[in-house]
């Protein structure tokens, strides 16, 4: 009778140390008020969702030296032809931002305004903090080119699904454009609110993910239309000043 006894009340004090802990509930996804932009363009083509994941494979490359840099005579000769352009002959304004973790490739989006859907994304074949220190080191020039087409086709020049990409005349590798991804968009709709600006974002990470904040740069730009093989954005100044040319200055070329 006494066994029992002892058993019973041990299950008891068992039971009572170890109380049942319920998961806390999954956060509500985040809703997504941007807007359409006003002027969808036309004769999109099929995206190539392949080069994604092949190209975001591809290593980084990243020049062995610094200084000096031997411009390519293509980036060079596109910045002096579009220099004179900077004053907004032509040239419709546009909101884009630079985004990633620190550590990780650095996209573009392209907005009409922050209020709106990416227009544009493309994932750039540069780390973030690596961008970062060009634009801390001065003016940075970023040309992404492509082979021209035939006469005949129509698609337009930023809806080319991969560019080979220069930073200040140093190649760097290949960018590709990319559907918004639902990661994107978050970023775009916490950012609705900011017309320009950096900082750094929080973002909700894995348990050993150390690389949990997301840095941005959001600023205007005048977006040029030289012709159908050549676009150029330039960074506008928040006080209107770019005498010296702007700090940023985003070249797309057919060559």
């Amino acid at each position: 009778m006494g066994e029992p006894r002892s058993s019973s009340h041990t299950s008891t004090t068992s039971s009572q140390s170890s109380p049942t802990t319920l998961p806390s509930p999954p956060p509500p996804p985040q809703k997504i008020s941007l807007i359409q932009p006003s002027q969808k363009r036309k004769h999109r083509p099929k995206v190539v969702r392949v080069f994604r994941s092949v190209f975001r494979s591809l290593p980084i490359i990243t020049p062995t030296c610094k200084f000096p840099s031997i411009p390519t005579a293509t980036a060079e000769g596109h910045h002096h032809h579009h220099h004179r352009n900077i004053a907004g002959h032509n040239g419709t304004k546009v909101s884009g931002t630079l985004f990633g973790h620190r550590k990780g490739r650095v996209s573009l989006s392209i907005q009409e305004n922050p209020k709106c859907l990416p227009s544009l994304v493309i994932e750039l074949s540069m780390q973030t903090n690596v961008l970062q220190k060009e634009m801390a080191a001065g003016m940075v020039r970023i040309a992404l080119e492509c082979e021209k087409r035939g006469e005949k086709d129509k698609t337009l020049l930023t809806e080319e699904p991969l560019w080979t990409m220069y930073c200040n005349g140093k190649k760097t590798g290949y960018g590709v454009k990319r559907e918004a991804s639902e990661e994107d968009l978050n970023i775009m709709e916490l950012l609705k609110a900011v017309s320009m600006g950096a900082g750094v974002v929080p973002m909700k990470n894995e348990a050993d993910d150390v690389d949990g904040e997301l840095a941005f740069m959001r600023a205007s730009f005048e977006h040029v239309i030289g012709s159908k093989d050549s676009e150029t954005l330039y960074m506008l100044s928040p006080d209107g000043n770019n005498n010296n040319g702007p700090e940023l200055t985003i070249f797309f070329v057919r060559i």
